[in-house]
């Protein structure tokens, strides 16, 4: 559908595909609650981020309708006499869009929405969390105007579809947000394919180890709110997450003590509650999985703070952990050199600013990260 689809879609002019997207972000603002709920409900997201999961998508389809707008211009090249020389852009063809379920609808849309304006058609496939909110994406497009065949709704687990998605030799271009792992096996895979007249681009925004450094003079309430809201928003489940903070000795006692205080106050409990700071981890086995890690930094380093288990379990049978924080953790510790997902954060020694940026880049991630100081220098 999507091949038979894209001549048609590649010739509509750049004004008439950016409308689909403009009239997708006026459906979605109109639905904000009812999406923001279903994101609450599906994902387990606290409402306030829920919201703004939202707001980022519609902030997609305008940003990406207005960008291919502006590239659609054909550019002069050079003014050489008896030349004349133009520099335009082209759509791709299908394009497979594989989406993570930490941001189900954001992120989605923005790989999907940014694929679709430049002229391609889509097959996309949301994660094996969040599907309703990938269809509910699928039906905001097709109200607001894309053809039968631009945009594909398919529903699978990841290791059958995707794996069809990325072989597929009708397909030119991937577009996939998630883990490390899969995202250098959807490279390879994309790359080792013969027999096509085309090389299949790879787009992947993967995961990360990201590091806040604290610097001697930043100022310790600025430094451990921000701290506090990236590395346990969304409960840690963010590849942007800060889950290494490096502090410089002289600022390091006083900011850990009072990091750890206000991380005791945030609220662990049901995400529809606006009480709550932290909801449920996605998943039985991604539970699992952080609480391997919490056992490991146990071994490893000292524990400066452990949610308990409230008496009787969580609330609603969740799967839920609370916010863990490590002390003295070394800087090629398991927990500070490896993407836990979760609201684990090391909290990490350095003697001075350049150990601390040694620190920040000892580790094979690239993603984010912060500086928190009132030095210009």
């Amino acid at each position: 559908a999507a091949r038979r689809a894209f001549p048609a879609w590649r010739d509509a002019p750049a004004g008439e595909r950016a409308a689909v997207l403009f009239k997708a972000a006026e459906i979605m603002r109109g639905e904000l609650s009812q999406l923001a709920a279903l994101e609450t409900f599906e994902a387990g997201k606290p409402i306030r981020e829920a919201n703004g999961d939202v707001t980022e998508a519609i902030d997609f389809l305008e940003y990406y309708g207005r960008e291919a707008l502006r590239l659609d211009t054909p550019r002069r090249m050079g003014h050489a006499p008896g030349e004349l020389n133009h520099y335009s852009y082209q759509p791709r063809g299908v394009a497979a869009v594989i989406a993570p379920w930490n941001f189900p609808l954001a992120i989605l849309t923005g790989m999907t929405s940014a694929a679709l304006v430049a002229g391609n058609t889509v097959v996309f496939k949301p994660a094996g969390p969040t599907p309703m909110i990938g269809a509910r994406l699928a039906r905001i497009l097709q109200d607001a105007g894309a053809p039968p065949g631009a945009v594909n709704l398919l529903m699978g687990p990841g290791s059958e579809i995707g794996e069809a998605l990325i072989t597929h030799p009708e397909v030119h271009l991937i577009a996939f947000t998630g883990s490390r792992a899969v995202g250098m096996h959807i490279m390879a895979r994309a790359i080792e394919q013969p027999g096509r007249a085309w090389i299949k681009r790879v787009i992947a925004e993967l995961g990360g180890k990201n590091a806040i450094i604290v610097d001697a003079d930043a100022d310790l309430d600025v430094a451990v709110l921000e701290t506090v809201a990236s590395a346990f928003g969304y409960q840690g489940q963010k590849c942007s997450a800060c889950s290494r903070v490096i502090v410089l000795q002289t600022a390091y006692d006083e900011f850990l003590g009072r990091l750890v205080e206000a991380t005791r106050s945030l609220v662990v409990g049901p995400p529809d509650d606006p009480a709550t700071r932290l909801g449920p981890i996605i998943t039985a086995a991604a539970k699992a999985q952080i609480e391997g890690y919490i056992e490991q930094g146990r071994r490893e380093a000292t524990v400066a703070l452990a949610t308990p288990e409230p008496p009787g379990g969580w609330p609603d049978g969740g799967f839920y952990v609370g916010p863990h924080i490590f002390t003295d953790v070394a800087p090629d510790a398991t927990i500070a050199q490896e993407e836990i997902f979760g609201p684990v954060l090391a909290v990490i020694r350095a003697r001075d600013f350049d150990e601390a940026l040694a620190i920040a880049n000892g580790t094979s991630y690239a993603l984010t990260g912060g500086l928190l100081s009132r030095s210009p220098a």
